[in-house]
């Protein structure tokens, strides 16, 4: 699946449930920071889709796509007790982008993948607007966090903790 299936999927999803969402075109760019100010909403705004391993033991090994808000970290520690894992780190990129079928700074806070397990902040949720990069770089979505757990209903958990300054 390319970036392009990956974003034809999302628009899909949200037409058939006539959800509404809104598009917005932007320089090309996948920094949260950055695009939060193209696309003219503070940072707190935008779902941060992090990708990580997550080894239960020596023969068990799990992925989850972290969500979290735009201006916060995920909290690493929270995910291990969640999983009650030896280790939590983050994805190498080929195995990130082969699970979210997108290149970093484009991943979608939905799975589309059986493989990945999606797990989000109850900030992410609770946000009266969410933006997030529509698996494309020059283009974002903005949906509500009430819609966005509807449709992708993730497990929500709280695995922000602040950005140390």
């Amino acid at each position: 699946m390319s970036d392009h299936d990956t974003y034809q999927r999302l628009i899909h999803l949200l037409d058939s449930t006539a959800t509404v969402y809104k598009l917005i075109d932007h320089e090309p760019e996948g920094t949260t920071e950055t695009v939060s100010a193209l696309r003219g909403h503070p940072v707190s705004e935008a779902a941060k889709c992090l990708i990580l391993i997550v080894k239960i033991d020596r023969r068990v090994t799990r992925y989850v796509l972290a969500v979290v808000p735009g201006d916060r970290r995920v909290d690493l520690n929270a995910i291990r007790t969640l999983f009650a894992a030896r280790y939590v780190g983050f994805c190498d990129a080929a195995t990130a982008e082969r699970l979210a079928h997108a290149v970093p700074g484009t991943v979608l806070p939905f799975s589309f993948d059986p493989e990945l397990e999606l797990v989000a902040d109850p900030d992410v949720v609770a946000q009266p607007c969410l933006y997030f990069n529509a698996a494309r770089l020059d283009r974002s979505l903005a949906i509500s966090g009430t819609d966005y757990a509807r449709l992708a209903e993730p497990r929500v958990e709280r695995i922000a903790s602040p950005v140390a300054n």
